[in-house]
């Protein structure tokens, strides 16, 4: 197995640990904390790096054309994940009680939306 492609697993699989612990000890806290926003933020590092990698290969490889559906739902995914991170920036900042209570309910949102994309490369993947 190529090593660029080990790499980019590698990251992309940090990224879910990553945000999975950031999404699900938020939601077990019942409150946005600094904590969060950190595992967030290592989710969203972690995903870029990994997408971006897997991006090179890809083009390297040139076998298709055009955006599939799973590219779009990936840079979909990295687009809600930065908002996702920026809004929890302002939250903690500027957000009332009620706002770090309920960000929660969002950030479940985006997480289930990120496996959508993770899922569909690992069957992509299967099939090589």
């Amino acid at each position: 197995m190529d090593t660029k492609l080990v790499f980019a697993i590698i990251t992309i699989s940090l990224a879910l640990v990553f945000y999975t612990i950031g999404v699900f000890s938020e939601r077990r806290s019942g409150v946005l904390q600094p904590k969060h926003l950190l595992f967030f933020g290592l989710g969203l590092v972690f995903d870029t790096t990994g997408t971006t990698i897997m991006s090179s290969i890809a083009n390297a490889e040139a076998a298709t054309s055009g955006l599939s559906l799973h590219q779009v739902t990936g840079v979909i995914a990295i687009l809600l994940m930065a908002f996702h991170f920026i809004w929890a920036i302002y939250v903690l900042v500027k957000g009332n009680a009620k706002a770090k209570q309920t960000f929660h309910k969002f950030s479940l949102v985006v997480w289930l939306f990120w496996l959508i994309p993770y899922v569909a490369g690992i069957v992509i993947g299967m099939g090589h």
